[in-house]
């Protein structure tokens, strides 16, 4: 009886690349006070507030894929144009309540950020792949006010899927938050002191293509 050797499977391990279109943005929330100390009529401020930025941007990849369930990757993202940005505030001056709001695109906003992820995958089907991210990684928006407006290193995490157009391209598309951190500074500084606080969430939405060697 002549017994066939199996055949052996292909391997589903290998370095891939990739690039996607990004549409990132900025959530920030804020609050703080300031306060004149002098003899006369010192003046008191406080207010809260919020902002957004949004960026149209570029995301390049790369990564190893270890089995069909594992996988390691690396990321970059680049702001294609200014931001869209969007700002409003309200609080109280000696008592007075008052308001403000401002949008506009013209306000030189550049975004940039990178990370390092592990990549857990299940597949769903032959072509269909689920998959998340786990990583640390670096997230880093200027105006032209600010070269630090948020410079932030944290632990980040995303969603996605992917499908196989053949063995070595497939599309993609997910989410990945990229902070969610706060702070807070003070001063007192020509007779002011004041403080303020934020707390600022970065993410983004991704679409893009991968290639496997």
């Amino acid at each position: 009886v002549e017994v066939e050797a199996p055949v052996a499977a292909p391997s589903d391990s290998g370095f891939y690349i990739g690039v996607a279109y990004s549409a990132a943005k900025l959530d920030q929330d804020f609050s703080g006070w300031e306060e004149e100390l002098d003899s006369g009529d010192g003046t008191y401020e406080e207010w809260r507030g919020s902002s957004e930025v949004e960026y149209d941007a570029f995301m390049l990849q790369a990564g190893y894929k270890i089995n069909q369930y594992l996988a390691v990757e690396g990321r970059y993202w680049k702001s294609l144009s200014d931001g869209d940005w969007s700002y409003s505030a309200s609080g109280t001056y000696n008592d007075d309540p008052f308001s403000e709001h401002d949008s506009g695109s013209d306000g030189d906003f550049d975004f940039e950020a990178w990370g390092i992820y592990v990549k857990p995958m299940y597949p769903v089907t032959e072509e269909l792949d689920v998959y998340a991210l786990l990583g640390y990684g670096n997230v880093t928006l200027s105006n032209e006010w600010d070269d630090d407006f948020v410079d932030e290193n944290d632990f980040q995490w995303g969603l996605g899927a992917s499908y196989a157009l053949t063995d070595k391209l497939s599309v993609f598309a997910d989410y990945v938050q990229l902070c969610d951190a706060d702070g807070s500074e003070s001063w007192d500084d020509d007779g002011y002191v004041g403080e303020e606080s934020w707390e600022d969430t970065v993410y983004t939405v991704n679409v893009g293509l991968t290639y496997k060697f």
